[in-house]
């Protein structure tokens, strides 16, 4: 069933049809899909504001304890409309702190629910610092990749040049960020890039496993606090992160989630959590 902001971004549309970007709650996971398939889900102005409005969503809705991203149709993405969206970047004005949007390349600051994403296809330009924005990432085989800003005369601005490097080390980063050639999803593994590598058409189906296995089984606040260290160390350093270690894991010993942990581990039964 497509959440009621899936609702509000449909009327949102430039052209009183399908949304941009489609909104769909599955349990306690937000499916977040990309739906401009015709034109191989380029973005432009309305897909970016509608995705920033979903992100927001994602990391403030409390019933929501995972994300999964994907893109309708053949290909996740052809990469940015240039021809609409290349004078809001050239004038600077591409702006996420309005209230209720979050950026997609999510360089604004902690997050503390879990984004999985699915790709297939192309997968180019913003679509690579996407992935990189995300925490866990399964591409389709068929899956083709390229950064290619530097054969437009302009760079990778949404991330990649810090956390390409960081993710798949110095030299596979300039590889392809200083080329813009073409790589396929078995490079995309290797470097790094992604964690899984599926048959097409299945790597929806195993995002939304792995999303439904956090939400269902791990803690929701240990999952926030473990993103939100690791967001810290990545921030703010990573003393920073250690300094909050001890503190952090004692005030979740002292939620009912912390206690029903415990009590299943000593009675030997899964956990049954409620986020409290």
């Amino acid at each position: 069933m497509t959440d009621t902001v899936g609702t509000e971004l449909a009327g949102r549309t430039t052209g009183g049809g399908e949304p941009a970007v489609t909104v769909e709650r599955r349990g306690h996971v937000l499916l977040i899909g990309l739906n401009r398939p015709e034109k191989y889900n380029a973005f432009n102005l309305e897909l970016i504001d509608q995705l920033a409005r979903a992100y927001h969503l994602l990391e403030n809705d409390p019933e929501i304890r995972c994300g999964v991203l994907f893109g309708h149709g053949k290909h996740f993405t052809g990469g940015l409309d240039l021809e609409e969206v290349g004078p809001r970047i050239e004038e600077g004005v591409l702006d996420y702190t309005q209230p209720g949007l979050r950026d997609p390349w999510r360089k604004d600051g902690i997050w503390t629910t879990p984004l999985v994403m699915a790709v297939q296809g192309w997968v180019m330009t913003l679509a690579i610092e996407l992935l990189l924005a995300a925490d866990i990432r399964i591409a389709a085989s068929d899956a083709k990749f390229s950064q290619m800003e530097i054969n437009r005369g302009i760079y990778a601005f949404g991330g990649a040049t810090i956390r390409l490097p960081r993710d798949a080390g110095w030299g596979n980063a300039m590889r392809w960020l200083l080329t813009g050639e073409p790589y396929d999803a078995a490079e995309a593994l290797r470097i790094g890039l992604v964690q899984e590598v599926v048959d097409p058409g299945k790597q929806l189906d195993r995002a939304l496993e792995i999303a439904e296995y956090i939400s269902e089984k791990s803690g929701p606040l240990g999952v926030k606090t473990t993103l939100e260290s690791a967001h810290r160390a990545r921030i703010e350093g990573e003393q920073a992160a250690f300094d909050r270690l001890d503190s952090d894991m004692s005030a979740l010993l002292h939620t009912d989630d912390g206690r029903e942990g415990m009590a299943s581990f000593v009675e030997r039964r899964p956990a049954r959590f409620t986020g409290k």
